[in-house]
């Protein structure tokens, strides 16, 4: 799965790496190292209107639009890339509504025996990449209207396969207009970029426990533990 992540790059490096036309004004953007889908803040999404690359925030945890209320939100943090274009809940925006989420580095845990390790996933050379999502909105009672994402997981690479039995879809750079062109609806072709990442690029190493509550949020969580 991908239940928690870091975006602290700077927001202009951010700007130019994903080629964004349309974005919120600086002073709006949110640098973190502890992610997570129970913040009240949205994280930093990326959609394309068919013109430009247009950059947003939307609330982690997806909320179909047909939703009766926002509870399933909590169990829809994640979407399994091979099921993605059968089930209800994502089926739509698999078609309609594609995103991608900035990162610069995603955690793990590792199970060894009843002892769960912390692990950081980054790029070997520390550049930011592009994790595919879906998006949707859903309007509350109040008239609201809610717009919320969820992440694309798959299986491991060699790499994430010593760590978990999932990993995010992390797009290669010159797959990224290809997934948020959302007139591009062939199944095949879409589901072809839904595959592990090269393992050479990335590497893993273990960090403080202190990742573990989302309410710690520093520049020590990303150190390594020697």
């Amino acid at each position: 799965m991908c239940g928690r992540f870091s975006l602290f790059a700077a927001y202009e490096n951010l700007i130019s790496e994903f080629d964004i036309q349309q974005m919120f004004a600086e002073e709006y953007y949110e640098e973190s190292y502890n992610i997570a889908p129970t913040h009240t803040h949205n994280i930093v999404s990326i959609i394309n209107d068919g013109t430009k690359n247009r950059m947003g925030y939307l609330k982690w945890g997806l909320i179909p639009s047909w939703a009766k209320d926002d509870k399933m939100a909590s169990k829809m943090i994640n979407a399994r890339s091979e099921t993605v274009n059968e089930k209800p809940s994502f089926k739509k925006s698999f078609y309609q509504r594609r995103c991608i989420i900035p990162m610069d580095s995603f955690y793990e845990w590792k199970r060894e025996g009843k002892e769960k390790t912390p692990m950081r996933i980054k790029m070997k050379n520390d550049s930011l990449f592009a994790v595919a999502g879906l998006w949707d909105t859903w309007n509350a009672p109040s008239g609201e209207a809610i717009h919320t994402c969820t992440i694309l997981t798959t299986e491991p690479n060699e790499l994430m396969s010593e760590i978990h039995d999932r990993m995010p879809v992390i797009l290669p750079k010159e797959q990224r207009s290809i997934w948020l062109n959302t007139s591009i609806q062939n199944t095949e072709i879409l589901k072809s970029l839904l595959v592990p990442y090269h393992t050479v690029e990335m590497m893993a190493y273990e960090v403080s426990s202190k990742v573990n509550s989302s309410k710690n949020n520093s520049l020590e969580l990303i150190k390594r533990v020697l």
